[in-house]
């Protein structure tokens, strides 16, 4: 799994790159993504990122990409809304 943090000064930009995000991954806070694990869709969001997104930052903006192994995966500890998110949803009818 890949977490993906970004900030951008500029709404717009901030904006469609958290659209961009939302193909591949879902989001889990307001400027944080997670992203299963794949080193081709790794590298399509790091080829976006050097293509489109890094030549309008600002001095304050950033995205920082961290890699969270499959066993380290097993220790995240959730609470609240997260963890309901792992849980498989069964609707009887």
């Amino acid at each position: 799994m890949f977490i993906i943090c970004y900030d951008f000064r500029d709404d717009r930009i901030r904006n469609k790159f958290s659209s961009y995000l939302k193909k591949y991954g879902r989001k889990i806070q307001y400027s944080i993504f997670e992203i299963k694990n794949s080193r081709r869709l790794l590298k399509n969001i790091l080829n976006e990122i050097e293509l489109k997104y890094r030549k309008e930052f600002q001095n304050s903006d950033s995205i920082i990409i961290f890699q969270v192994c499959d066993r380290c995966q097993k220790e995240i500890v959730r609470y609240g809304y997260a963890k309901n998110e792992d849980s498989d949803v069964i609707i009887f009818e």
